[in-house]
Formats: structure tokens, C-alpha cells, sequence
């Protein structure tokens, strides 16, 4: 097979086995307590909690929610209706065909120029950015599964988050969008693991806080 078209290769981080089970297991849990619809109401209440929070940013990263993630789409919109900028994930093969192995983001231009790239993760259609792009972000939403009230994450498991934030502005607010119940007190962590600085639930919003290991 051409190397141009090798699939990606695992994620660059070797990881602590007993830790990456944990994670696992963890994972496992969450994705079937998803399998519940969230009480009515639920999503726009998160969705205009998050709004808020854009108040004063002019670009912003978000990712194209699938599955039982909590839904992404209304604040794409909102966004994008005020005139913001968007960056979503670019995840698929490059237009001649190589293999995508960085993070990469593009800008959204409206839901007619997606196109459905890995995974059946919708992707915007236009030039990509490259990494660097993440760097205009001033507020990056991250995908998650849990958090702490310290800011630790639980990513899907890629780790593609984990590279393409080191590619972020250092000054930029981190954030990730769970159900209330996905705020957990502790979780394995990694060393390579980042944390976030805001977490916002159906709920509340959590800035995030140092606090005892």
C-alpha cells in the first residue's frame, strides 16, 4: 500500500495500559447511560448557556456533534448567524487523496458546504486551515465524555484533541459541552491529558479550579 494511503497511524502517545482500561471501561459507561434522552429542554438550555459564554469572541473552534453527543448544531448556527467565525474539524483525506495524519480545521460557511468526511463527521467543504489554524481560535469547544470541576477531560479515545491543542493559542478558553451527570469527581488521567477551563451543562457552568489531587 502507498504510504500516501496508509491509514492513520495510533495516536502518538504510548500511554499507561492500566490507565487506557480505565478510560475504556469509563467510556463503555457513559456512551450507554447516552442511550437516554436527556429531558426536554435539556440541549437548549446548554446551547444558550455555551452562547453566552461566546459573548466577546469573534472566532470560534466547535466540532459537528454525532451520535449521543450532546448537540453542537444550534450553537453552530447561532454563531455563524451573528457573524462569527466558525472552525470545525477538517478529519477526512486531503483533496489529492493523502491521508489527513494532523488535526486540521476549515471554516464554516453554512450547512450546504459540508461534505461527510471520517467517521460520517460532517466537515466543511473549503480550504483547509492546517494546524496552525487553531491558533485564530480565542475559544475552542472540545468533545468529551466527562469532566472535572478541575478541568480534567475524558476525550472519545482518538486523541486528536490532545494534538490539536498543543497547536492552540496558549491565551485561549478552553471548554467542553456534557450532561450534568457527566461531571464526575475524579478521573484516569494521562500525562498527556489537557485540561479544559469551563465546563457548561443543561445545568450550570463550571469555571474550572485547581484543587486537591
Amino acid at each position: 500500500m502507498p504510504e500516501a494511503l496508509r491509514p492513520n497511524p495510533p495516536r502518538r502517545y504510548p500511554g499507561d495500559p492500566a490507565v487506557a482500561a480505565a478510560k475504556a471501561a469509563l467510556r463503555a459507561t457513559i456512551r450507554a447511560a447516552r442511550r437516554t434522552p436527556e429531558p426536554f429542554g435539556s440541549a437548549a438550555r446548554r446551547t444558550a448557556a455555551a452562547l453566552r459564554l461566546c459573548a466577546g469572541h469573534e472566532m470560534i473552534a466547535l466540532y459537528c456533534s454525532i451520535g449521543d453527543e450532546p448537540d453542537t448544531w444550534p450553537l453552530i448556527d447561532a454563531l455563524s448567524a451573528a457573524g462569527r467565525t466558525v472552525l470545525l474539524p477538517v478529519l477526512g483525506r486531503r483533496s489529492d487523496g493523502t491521508v489527513r495524519r494532523e488535526p486540521d480545521w476549515a471554516e464554516y460557511a453554512g450547512r450546504d458546504a459540508l461534505r461527510v468526511g471520517y467517521a460520517s463527521i460532517a466537515e466543511p467543504v473549503g480550504e483547509p486551515l492546517g494546524p496552525d489554524g487553531l491558533q485564530r481560535a480565542t475559544l475552542v469547544w472540545c468533545s468529551a465524555l466527562a469532566a472535572t470541576s478541575r478541568g480534567d477531560r475524558l476525550g472519545t479515545g482518538g486523541g486528536w484533541y490532545d494534538r490539536a491543542l498543543t497547536h492552540a493559542s496558549p491565551d485561549a478558553l478552553l471548554g467542553v459541552l456534557l450532561r450534568d451527570d457527566e461531571v464526575l469527581s475524579r478521573l484516569p488521567l494521562e500525562d498527556f491529558d489537557r485540561r479544559v477551563d469551563v465546563i457548561v451543562t443543561d445545568l450550570r457552568t463550571i469555571r474550572a479550579v485547581d484543587g486537591p489531587e
